[in-house]
């Protein structure tokens, strides 16, 4: 069941447009960031291309329906991908462009960006810590808290809540 707070005001929910495209933006970002763990072990452009998708359509240039394809085949290469940090990397840009579709996918940028880090040996608290300094105070709180209450789920190994 989707977190009300996420959905869109077109559909019915309190999310403003703007705070949507927003999320997209921070979640392509939040993604980006562990990009190159992918590209080390595949040369597939789908991962990439889905950031570009959900920046095109975070400036109004393409419909949704592009960005659910972008996002579906970014997490095909996730499936054709045999290093686990690859295969996380590549789910987090998945994530991030089907934000889209649904604004909660957004911390589903972060959280595949955190599992990515840890895969390859890296600490994730420091840019978990990092990604959510960077939202407004008003997004704060639904998607700390939605990422907190998922990090378990995806065996990412920080500590709950705070």
């Amino acid at each position: 069941m989707r977190d009300r707070r996420f959905v869109a005001v077109h559909r019915g929910g309190p999310l403003e447009r703007v705070d949507h495209i927003f999320l997209a933006r921070w979640a392509a970002d939040c993604a980006e960031q562990v990009l190159p763990l992918f590209t080390k072990h595949s040369d597939d452009p789908r991962p990439r291309q889905a950031l570009e998708v959900a920046r095109v359509w975070a400036d109004g240039k393409v419909k949704t329906g592009v960005a659910m394809k972008a996002s579906l085949a970014a997490h095909a290469a996730a499936r054709q991908a045999k290093d686990q940090a690859a295969v996380a990397a590549a789910r987090a840009a998945g994530q991030a462009v089907a934000t889209a579709h649904a604004a909660d996918h957004s911390m589903g940028g972060l959280l595949y960006a955190l599992k990515a880090l840890e895969a390859a040996g890296a600490p994730s608290e420091p840019e978990l810590e990092l990604q959510l300094a960077k939202l407004p105070e008003h997004l704060w709180s639904p998607v700390s808290e939605g990422i907190y209450a998922r990090l378990p789920r995806l065996g990412v190994r920080i500590a709950a809540g705070r």
